[in-house]
């Protein structure tokens, strides 16, 4: 593993020098074990500990076989699913992994009594599998999270629509949380070139899945002008998504949980940040019973910073808890488009607000690779930045799925894997410089980036 790492962080090292490092017969993942999935039975979500059931273990490696790739992951990142998958709701990640074993003989390996988790990285090629041409040893790249088989022809317009859809790192083996990935080679994209191996690693999932709910004519397709209502705009998605909206001649109006993300908003330019904590809005009554009073008092709320217009567009991803809000708010004929639900899955909403003002709810799920694609390229050129916030060590993976759980973090939460240190893997350290302000945003204690041409300091 030493060979590896000696060769990732030499920007000389040629494809050939890849080709013949030596793999090895194992590596170290963070995982899940099948013999603990009941551990947490019992509890309240709130009481449970991904810190807990998430170990640092030495599984096989795999081989990969037609279209896929094993990459050396030098950096990966903490995902809500991480966290599902931890505290095996809502079902345990094995079913996934049993049900997928069952699909295919060459799936049959990803039903083990462990789980590999993790739905980022980046990092470098070590090995591709037959059919691969594109990617080759050496090119460093990030992933996108979509796994897909596309034998079925519901696929060929918009591969998210393929009955064998997966989620890599979750509904799948051999995850990015670990030294080495087994990936799909059309899960692949370039490294953005001004970027370290751990920012790099922070936007693959969301960025992509902000992409397709805001942009994509699958999601909500936003126009210039459109208002858009962003949940947690200073959390993984909504980081990104208020970045979206910006960029796209939007006005994002931003809700946020406490001051300190309130200034991170603004710090993306956003000017319409609404506190949540300071302005009180409870939108259920009791567990049962939700609020319309609260529905409405939020949506004054809006047109008293938009001047008057209600939100175009609302991101959703809470679920239960502000679901009937986000109906209630959305303007006659705009679109509550909606993923994830962090705060539960099942949904209750008044339909009159709905039918009788031709709103639309679209349920968007991550993106296809044209999708992701295309909001890496943006990362690439500058005009999207990642957010993140706190950096962990891979043996310290069960804490930052900890943080994730209780939402004590800000944008993402990053893991190195092979990576000795932060601030390596920069190969455009001129485009760094004109971004780095923006790149270092959401981090608590920046420090001085590291000079050009060297490997030294985290930006």
């Amino acid at each position: 593993m030493e060979q590896i790492v000696s060769a990732a962080l030499d920007a000389s090292a040629a494809p050939e020098d890849f080709s013949s490092l030596p793999v090895p017969e194992s590596y170290r993942g963070a995982v899940v074990l099948k013999e603990e999935a009941g551990m947490f039975e019992g509890l309240a979500t709130k009481d449970k500990d991904p810190g807990k059931s998430l170990h640092l273990r030495d599984v096989p490696t795999p081989t990969p076989g037609p279209g896929e790739a094993l990459i050396a992951v030098m950096a990966s990142s903490v995902n809500y699913n991480t966290v599902w998958s931890a505290l095996f709701e809502p079902v345990s990640t094995f079913a996934f992994l049993e049900r997928y074993g069952r699909s295919r003989p060459s799936a049959a390996r990803h039903d083990q009594p462990f789980h590999v988790v993790g739905s980022d990285l980046s990092g470098v090629v070590l090995r591709t599998g037959p059919g691969v041409r594109k990617w080759r040893p050496g090119d460093r790249v990030v992933a996108h999270c979509l796994s897909v088989e596309l034998e079925s022809a519901d696929g060929h317009d918009d591969t998210m629509l393929d009955p064998d859809q997966r989620i890599w790192g979750y509904e799948t083996n051999y995850g990015g949380l670990a030294e080495l990935a087994l990936v799909k080679a059309n899960q692949l994209m370039p490294k953005p070139r001004h970027l370290t191996w751990e920012e790099s690693a922070a936007s693959g999932l969301v960025n992509s899945t902000a992409y397709r709910q805001l942009v994509s004519r699958n999601g909500a397709a936003m126009k210039q002008g459109d208002t858009v209502l962003i949940w947690g705009a200073a959390g993984g998605l909504g980081s990104y998504a208020t970045q979206l909206v910006r960029n796209g001649g939007g006005t994002p109006v931003c809700v946020v949980s406490d001051e300190r993300k309130a200034e991170l908003a603004r710090s993306m330019g956003a000017e319409l940040v609404i506190n949540r904590a300071e302005e009180g809005y409870r939108f259920w009554k009791d567990e049962t019973t939700p609020d319309p009073r609260e529905w409405k008092r939020f949506g004054a709320r809006i047109r008293e910073l938009t001047g008057g217009d209600d939100a175009d567009i609302v991101l959703e991803h809470p679920g239960r808890e502000t679901f009937g809000a986000s109906v209630y708010v959305t303007r006659r004929g705009g679109t509550i488009v909606t993923c994830a639900s962090t705060s539960g899955y099942r949904h209750e909403y008044d339909n009159r607000y709905l039918w009788m003002s031709l709103k639309r709810i679209v349920g968007s799920h991550f993106a296809n690779y044209r999708e992701a694609w295309e909001a890496n390229r943006l990362i690439a050129r500058g005009q999207i930045h990642p957010t993140l916030s706190t950096v962990h060590r891979l043996e310290d993976t069960g804490q930052a799925a900890r943080e994730v759980h209780h939402n004590q973090h800000s944008g993402k939460v990053g893991v190195l894997c092979l990576a000795p240190q932060e601030g390596l893997g920069v190969d455009d350290p001129g485009m760094r410089e004109q971004h780095l302000t923006a790149i270092n945003r959401f981090r608590t204690a920046p420090q001085p980036d590291a000079p050009a041409g060297t490997e030294a300091a985290r930006s």
